[in-house]
């Protein structure tokens, strides 16, 4: 076999080769999508559940509210109206989150490109981080609602430590994880305490094989 001869066996062996490998690419890239869309998709059952429970809170609160402040005002308890009205605002703000990220799952399709995956990937793990900071600064509400002004009048200086202790307490904490949950954390305890859930985990192995693909 002349020199001439390898050169196009060598030329024919490497195109079949690059063939090959253009094809094996293709098919892993189109794999990766269908489970990258499978596991987007796992997560709408728990968010769809979780929209629904709160849009019932928030209207049956809201509603309640807008009665209090429209007919019973002066009467009303004013630390639990504050401390309602934080609530009801707060979990209407994550709502909107929700259904932003509910959208973002339905627009996922499996034939479109990675690249267009990984950004509404990325997305989704933004808005998922500040729906959990906002709904964690509900914390310190839930130690005043039940305040009222006999309390002042009647409750020693001992129990208003303890009560002061308790809503600094959740104030602190409420204020440590708004500007601590953030995706440099994700590998302490306490983040994967709070994010190992259906709303996260499918979304980070989404995020892995989406990262495959581009090593590969």
């Amino acid at each position: 076999m002349n020199e001439l001869e390898l050169k196009k066996l060598w030329q024919v062996t490497n195109d079949k080769l690059e063939q090959s490998f253009v094809i094996q690419k293709e098919n892993i890239e189109d794999i990766t999508r269908v489970k990258i869309h499978n596991l987007l998709s796992s997560m709408k059952p728990i968010k769809i559940f979780t929209l629904l429970i709160g849009i019932l809170w928030v209207g049956i609160g809201g509603i309640a509210l807008g009665s209090i402040y429209l007919y019973a005002f002066s009467e009303a308890n004013k630390f639990f109206l504050f401390s309602a009205t934080v609530q009801v605002l707060l979990t209407g703000i994550a709502l909107f989150f929700y259904i932003y990220q509910l959208i973002t799952i339905y627009q996922v399709d499996m034939t479109e490109p990675i690249l267009k995956a990984q950004q509404k990937i990325a997305s989704l793990k933004i808005s998922t981080l500040w729906v959990t900071r906002i709904l964690f600064l509900q914390l310190p509400v839930w130690t005043t609602f039940y305040w009222n002004t006999s309390m002042l009048e009647n409750e020693n200086w001992f129990q208003w430590i303890v009560q002061g202790i308790a809503t600094l307490s959740f104030s602190f904490v409420a204020i440590w994880l708004f500007f601590n949950i953030k995706y440099e954390n994700k590998d302490k305890k306490w983040f994967q305490l709070i994010f190992n859930g259906k709303e996260w985990t499918p979304l980070m192995k989404a995020m892995k094989l989406s990262e495959q693909i581009d090593k590969y």
